[in-house]
């Protein structure tokens, strides 16, 4: 019996800490509200202090159909968010943003071990919408800023991503550059040694086949992964939106007020949206976790991209020593090599927005430095073993 009391007294203290945390949130979000500028913010700082309002009563109801009340005294706001919301709203946002994860944790971690099947099922609910509070506050501070057109620029801006891993123009770029660095550099090195130049072929082959197949199998374990990882997350989001669809809709409507809709406007959009499941669940996705099918690599794309281009960049140091030896090959080699790394980088400016000539004279002294390096440390090595 003694044993079923002290169980009793620890459920009843952990409902009594859930009653003044969410109560302290209630608080929170409605001095919050008060200090917002943003009339959109406002109203989902409102939103968002009522639910952890009822959070509360919800917790206050379970203590006293186990025969305990609640305190007498509500909790107000932590004097440190008080004070730090005077100064920066978005980072006490952020802030809390994390408090709502640690309460989600909480709800679905010692409280569900408490044993109380009753505590466990208001637990679940309230750690559900305790997730969603999270997401709406990053979502708040992702599209920073107090101007709605700015949240909307950012979001815009943030979702467009131009250059991603399902580009395989860039991947291609990319893949010679490194091809070329490496191969140039283990061409160097070898000739620093002062091998000989049948030597540094076989070397300079044998480092282009493992630098392109390395390199191509690295991306097309990059791209799978990717594609497995978007798989997971939207088999998960589509779960939710089979267990609870309304909770989804107002989240996509949260969102979309956030970009700058009226709430009016934003409930109908989702309402929309809500209608074709498919559509329904690629705007969830898009909006909460940054994710789009259109974005994806193919896994054989850039299986492919990667490894043609690294060999076909790792090949130009090695072509002179096909024709030439001695110190003409090395020269040969270094000069289309510098060569090579001007073009690379010159190509770069396809992907990025600086200038050619710019990104060619970067990459060209890269490749000096590289050449140098390599060169010296083969010919100490060949002058140690000599």
């Amino acid at each position: 019996m003694a044993t079923r009391t002290e169980a009793d007294q620890r459920l009843v203290d952990a409902l009594t800490e859930s009653w003044k945390t969410e109560h302290q949130s209630s608080a929170t979000y409605r001095l919050l509200a008060e200090r917002e500028p943003d009339e959109r913010r406002r109203a989902l700082l409102v939103k968002l202090a009522e639910a952890e309002a009822r959070h509360a009563e919800r917790w206050a109801q379970r203590l006293r159909e186990l025969g305990a009340e609640p305190p007498a005294t509500i909790p107000g706001v932590p004097a440190g968010i008080r004070l730090r919301s005077r100064a920066d709203l978005d980072t006490t946002l952020r802030l809390i943003e994390a408090t709502e994860e640690e309460h989600l944790r909480h709800y679905e971690g010692e409280i569900a071990a408490l044993g109380d099947p009753a505590t466990s099922a208001i637990a679940h609910e309230v750690a559900r919408e305790e997730g969603q509070h999270a997401r709406t506050l990053r979502a708040m501070t992702g599209a920073a800023g107090n101007d709605q057109v700015r949240g909307r620029l950012e979001s815009i801006l943030k979702g467009e991503r131009h250059l991603n891993s399902g580009n395989w123009i860039a991947d291609a770029i990319y893949g010679a550059n490194d091809g070329l660095g490496a191969i140039f550099g283990l061409v160097a090195g070898v000739a620093g040694a002062n091998a000989s130049s049948r030597f540094i072929l076989l070397a300079g082959l044998a480092g282009s086949v493992a630098a392109a197949v390395s390199m191509g199998s690295g991306a097309f374990l990059a791209a799978k992964s990717e594609r497995e990882v978007h798989d997971a997350e939207m088999a998960r989001e589509r779960r939710e939106i089979q267990e609870d669809p309304a909770e989804e809709k107002e989240e996509l409507s949260l969102f979309y007020q956030l970009k700058g809709f009226s709430e009016e406007e934003a409930t109908r959009l989702a309402e929309r949206m809500s209608q074709d499941e498919s559509r329904f669940l690629s705007a969830l996705a898009s909006e909460e976790l940054g994710l789009s099918e259109e974005r994806l690599p193919n896994p054989t794309t850039s299986l492919l991209s990667a490894m043609i281009s690294t060999g076909v960049g790792a090949i130009v140091p090695v072509i002179p020593f096909f024709f030439l030896s001695g110190v003409t090959a090395i020269v040969v080699a270094a000069v289309i090599s510098l060569i090579g790394h001007f073009a690379v980088g010159a190509a770069k400016s396809l992907v990025t927005i600086r200038s050619w000539w710019a990104s060619g004279f970067e990459m060209t002294l890269i490749g000096v430095v590289v050449g140098v390096v390599t060169y010296g440390v083969g010919f100490l090595f060949g002058a140690v073993g000599g």
